[in-house]
């Protein structure tokens, strides 16, 4: 049975002013999400007050392949070259343009991105993991997160010709160091 949708209001025009609802959602028991304001509108969050620290955090990810994708990529026999190679300059470029693709990060300078691969052959896979650092007032989660993504990403599409099945898995913040919240570590 089809899903019934509501009409979306009509946007302001020109010279009318957009009303927020008021937030209808009760927020989560162990805190809120800061990049929502009372109202329930989005909103870029004000590090301004924060110290500047050293912020650092890993995230990994997989991709699964089949057998013979996972050696080409191994002995470097895919035809368009050094596959990790350039995943890896992805994910330093994803990771360096993180707040032109999500929406509410703040641009951060950052002091160092580093990413590593990892040959799973039991699995057909390549792990990934990146590291950002910074030295600022908000953390580099999302610029790690950001680069590990884009990195298997780029595995994906330099191999797509030759293996369409192949899986990205597991995109995961591993660790966090630096901020108010302190450390944290995957389990």
């Amino acid at each position: 049975m089809p899903r019934k949708s509501t009409p979306s209001q009509p946007a302001p025009t020109n010279g009318e002013r957009a009303e927020r609802a008021p937030a209808s959602s009760p927020r989560a028991p162990e805190g809120h999400f800061t990049h929502f304001d009372a109202g329930g509108a989005a909103h870029m969050v004000d590090v301004g007050a924060k110290d500047a620290t050293r912020r650092v955090a890993r995230a990994g990810g997989r991709i699964v392949m089949q057998p013979a994708t996972h050696a080409m990529i191994r002995d470097r026999a895919a035809s368009k070259g050094d596959v990790l190679g350039v995943a890896r300059i992805a994910a330093i470029q994803a990771a360096k343009r993180t707040s032109e693709l999500i929406p509410l990060c703040h641009p951060l300078p950052l002091t160092r991105v580093a990413v590593d691969f990892l040959f799973d052959d039991d699995a057909h896979a390549i792990d990934i993991e990146v590291t950002a650092e910074t030295l600022g007032r908000t953390g580099v989660e999302m610029e790690a997160l950001t680069g590990a993504t884009v990195g298997l990403l780029t595995v994906y599409d330099m191999c797509k010709a030759v293996d369409r099945g192949m899986r990205i898995e597991a995109v995961r913040l591993v660790e966090k160091l630096g901020g108010k919240s302190g450390h944290y570590q995957a389990p």
